[in-house]
Parts: C-alpha cells; sequence; structure tokens
C-alpha cells in the first residue's frame, strides 16, 4: 500500500510519499545535497559515495534538540559547503527533524529541507506541519520556528527498528490527533486495531489515518493560533512529566499520561460528570490508552521515582500559560476538546497535583 496527498502552507504545497523503499529513490541524484542523520543508522543507510554532497551523524538526545547545540550543527553545515540554495534532508525521528528545521529556517536567512521520519511518532504527527520546538536549558520546546519542508517521505519499514515501547509512544499520538479530530476520526482510528507489533501494511494505513486527521489542522490554522491548538491536548501535563523524568519517559508515552491527567482534572473542575466520562469515546480513549501504557516496560518504575514537586514546577513554566490563567486543552462535558483559560489559584493547583498523582498511581 502507497499513499500521496499534499500539504498547503504559505510557503507552498508539499508532498507527503507513504511507500516503502522511498529512501533510496530520495537520495538518487542529489548530491548538492547535506543530509543530517539520526547516528543509529550509520551503517544502514542506503547512501553511496558522491550521492550527496555531505553526511552529518547526530546522536537523537535531548540534549543535541537544544539552543547549546544548534550552533555546532550550523557550524557543521557550514564546513559541508551550504549555500542558500543547498538543501538540506532530514534522516530519523523528531529530534533530528527539529533540529534539522530550526537549523534549515535560520541558515543563511533560510534554507530549503526535506524530511524522512524513522520514527511511529514522527511518523504520524510532527514530520507535516512545519514547527521546529528547540528546548532552551531544563524547558522543553521553549523556542522554534514554522519553516515548511519541500517534500516528506515516510517509509513505514523504518518503524521495524523499533522497540515495542517507542512503537506505543507513536501510536498514542495517533490516537490523540484522531479523537481531537472528529469522532467519526477516532472511530476510524480504533477500527484499524492499533499496537506495537502491528504489520507494516497496518501501520501504513495507522499513518494515513493520523496525517489525514493533522492535515485539516495544520491547513486551517498553520500557525498554532486556534484550531490546531487543539493538538495540545495532555502535552501540557505530559511535558512536564517527561521533562521531570529527565526524558526516561518518552514524549508519547508522556503524553498518554498527560491526556490521562487532564481528563482527571476536568473530572474535578466539573463535578457530576462521570456519567458521561464514563461513558463515550472517553471511556474508549482512556482505556485505549492505559492498555498501550501497559505494554511500556518500567515505566512503573520511572514514575515512581519522579518528584511531583518538580512535574508540578515544569508545569508551571509551560510556555502557553498566561500571567493569571493556566492555558489547558481539556474535554469538556460535550465531548468537545476545547483550549481553556484556568484562573492560576491555590484550588487549581491542587487540582493539577491531584490529577498528575491520581495518573501516576495507576501505574506504578
Amino acid at each position: 500500500m502507497s499513499a500521496l496527498f499534499s500539504i498547503s502552507s504559505s510557503a507552498g504545497s508539499y508532498p507527503v510519499h507513504i511507500d516503502q523503499g522511498g529512501l533510496a529513490k530520495l537520495l538518487a541524484g542529489r548530491q548538492q545535497d547535506i543530509v543530517i542523520a539520526d547516528s543509529y543508522f550509520a551503517s544502514a543507510l542506503p547512501i553511496h559515495s558522491g550521492s550527496v554532497r555531505s553526511v552529518l551523524f547526530f546522536e537523537a538526545s535531548e540534549a543535541v534538540k537544544s539552543l547549546d547545540f544548534a550552533p555546532t550543527l550550523i557550524e557543521q553545515i557550514r564546513r559541508a559547503g551550504a549555500t542558500r540554495q543547498s538543501h538540506l534532508i532530514a534522516i530519523g525521528g523528531g529530534i533530528i527533524q527539529d533540529l534539522t528545521a530550526f537549523a534549515a529556517s535560520i541558515y543563511m536567512r533560510g534554507a530549503s529541507w526535506s524530511y524522512v521520519p524513522t520514527t511511529i511518532l514522527s511518523m504520524v504527527d510532527s514530520c507535516i506541519g512545519g514547527k521546529s520546538s528547540i528546548n532552551v536549558g531544563p524547558y522543553k520546546n521553549l523556542v522554534g520556528t514554522f519553516h515548511p519542508p519541500k517534500a516528506v517521505f515516510v517509509d513505514p519499514a523504518f518503524a521495524l527498528t523499533l522497540p515495542l515501547d517507542q512503537q506505543a509512544s507513536g501510536i498514542i499520538e495517533a490516537a490523540k490527533i484522531c479523537f481531537c479530530r472528529s469522532p467519526a476520526s477516532f472511530q476510524a482510528y480504533l477500527s484499524s486495531n492499533p499496537h506495537p507489533g502491528m504489520s507494516t501494511a497496518a501501520l501504513t494505513l495507522l499513518v494515513s489515518q493520523s496525517l489525514e486527521a493533522k492535515k485539516w489542522f495544520i491547513e486551517i490554522d498553520e500557525f498554532d493560533r486556534k484550531e490546531r491548538l487543539l493538538l495540545n491536548f495532555g502535552h501540557t501535563f505530559g511535558h512536564a512529566i517527561e521533562s521531570a523524568s529527565h526524558y526516561g519517559v518518552s514524549h508519547g508515552i508522556a503524553v498518554g499520561l498527560g491526556m490521562l491527567c487532564a481528563l482527571n482534572f476536568a473530572r474535578q473542575s466539573s463535578p457530576g460528570t462521570d456519567l458521561y466520562f464514563g461513558a463515550s469515546m472517553v471511556s474508549q480513549l482512556e482505556e485505549h490508552i492505559g492498555m498501550m501504557l501497559r505494554s511500556v516496560p518500567n515505566l512503573g518504575h520511572q514514575l515512581a521515582a519522579l518528584s511531583l514537586g518538580d512535574v508540578l514546577e515544569r508545569f508551571e513554566s509551560d510556555k502557553k500559560h498566561k500571567q493569571e490563567h493556566y492555558v489547558l486543552v481539556l474535554v469538556e462535558t460535550s465531548g468537545q476538546v476545547a483550549v481553556r483559560d484556568v484562573p492560576r489559584t491555590q484550588e487549581t493547583r491542587q487540582r493539577i497535583m491531584n490529577s498528575i498523582q491520581n495518573v501516576v498511581d495507576s501505574y506504578i
């Protein structure tokens, strides 16, 4: 199975190819291009002598996806002979994507780039939309740019290299996107029976479903002003858990925990809604995310080691908040996902802490 569709952006439309074996086709005859790749693939990429100008390998770690490290990459791009007309090709997961997109957006005021995602999380989510997010010190994704790629090439066969917990991480992100898009999108997602270890053909379908759902958000709201903000569901709680664990809890797993925290917070904030939250597709989401989280080895030990005070401190510093309000994406009693301003009060902080504690306790 293969698929091809396009994403419209302010910089023009770009194609998304979902097909096995696309990487070799992409790299053929790209003598002027510079490849920036995850060092995990240093001995496995089909890159032949003279096929590209240069290949730069980096370890995919949160330390690399940082404002401190970005100058190192830019210097290496310059030493490789890149001009403003050069094209960068990112091969890796979200960290390599963020680093490459950020560097491309500022190198000589803007170089073009294309992307080959190699994790399920980047295949189903971050590969489209053009956002880069870079860490600054202890603050996750504090800076970044919008700089759409020229093309995206998704080869689901890369997922065969991933451990099951990383597969779960990506599948959870797909669940979030489809849930936020519409009940029909989420039911279509569930009908594909997503789970770690799913076949390449089933994964190809899942990637297509998730990207088609996300396409609506990024085309209607490219710069995160309204509808696209809904895709932050689970991220405010999730980023706090992820960074407080020193990234021992991976992004998609943290987002799954964050969605459960957001639902728990909504229950506390709206007494009498348990009947709603115990029915409908919300309960389907909770059951599905719980199943995915239980497939993650050592998650209980990682959560037991968390300092809840540290989690709350990182929650407080999230860049989406306002001076007098927390900005949260919550599921309302209508079943709609909505962005809400929640007053920064001691009562709210206690509900936030209770939500985190309740979810963490469920998986220790």
